[in-house]
């Protein structure tokens, strides 16, 4: 399946749970979490879906699941492999705790959290993708991605892997045109780019005059709009709200349709 919408769920703790069934009987049905207990728990939103799966709300072919290999510089204490293992090994390990986890025996969407290294793609990262995509070919891995990478980074990934990404997870900025470098990227290589933060890295356009009036003329919120607008710019927006209210909302915004002049307002505001 192809989602339009993704519940995030970073930091939500021991409301992960609830948060995650909220989020499923508000209508989503693709989910972003990560084998990473520092900053997600994996388990909690194992849990929501099992319980979705036994009050017959959804099954699991109707879902869109994706997690994360988290290296040793990403995690705290509490990680899911052995960590005098090599890469491989702890990729397989992380992996088969996240199917635990998770209750399922296959994930539509496996993402490397990110390289190792601030420039470039290392040698440990290119071990770990190819467990990657070991875990890929055997069919366990409908998809591999990648997240918080450069667009150089992003190149040197796809130049070297022998099964490239299909996603690119990236907290996005108005300051760099919405990341349109990255964009730019993913639009060549057909990689779908998954945008986040998407409101909490641009108060500045969110709660902007403008795009407040365009809101209210439309009878919408400002936060709609900005998802309408990334959604137009070919962002799958990841949405990690809290509120009933605007899980909702936010669902209903990617089908909203930006008129020129509103488009042009938001590419001015960076």
């Amino acid at each position: 399946m192809n989602p339009k919408m993704i519940y995030g769920t970073a930091w939500k703790e021991l409301e992960t749970e609830r948060l995650v069934g909220l989020a499923l009987r508000s209508g989503f049905r693709a989910i972003d979490t990560a084998n990473q207990r520092k900053h997600y728990y994996e388990a909690g939103v194992g849990a929501a879906l099992a319980k979705a799966y036994k009050d017959g709300l959804v099954k699991r072919e109707d879902l869109f699941l994706q997690t994360k290999f988290t290296d040793r510089g990403g995690q705290d204490q509490r990680l899911p492999y052995d960590p005098n293992a090599d890469a491989a090994t702890q990729v397989k390990q992380s992996f088969a705790s996240s199917l635990e986890h998770l209750g399922t025996d296959y994930l539509d969407s496996y993402v490397l959290h990110g390289p190792s290294t601030r420039y470039g793609i290392g040698e440990h990262d290119r071990a770990i993708w190819r467990a990657m995509e070991e875990i890929a070919k055997a069919g366990k891995a409908r998809a591999l991605g990648v997240s918080n990478v450069s667009a150089e980074q992003l190149e040197e990934l796809c130049a070297f892997a022998k099964v490239q990404p299909a996603y690119a997870q990236i907290r996005t900025f108005a300051r760099s045109g919405w990341d349109a470098d990255t964009r730019a990227v993913c639009r060549e290589r057909k990689i779908v780019f998954q945008g986040f933060s998407l409101l909490t890295a641009n108060p500045h356009v969110v709660m902007h005059p403008e795009i407040g009036r365009l809101a209210a003329a439309r009878k919408v919120t400002p936060a709609q709009l900005t998802f309408a607008w990334c959604v137009h710019l070919g962002i799958l927006p990841l949405t990690g709200t809290t509120s009933e209210e605007h899980m909702k909302q936010d669902l209903e915004a990617v089908n909203l349709r930006l008129s020129e002049t509103e488009s042009q307002i938001f590419d001015r505001l960076r």
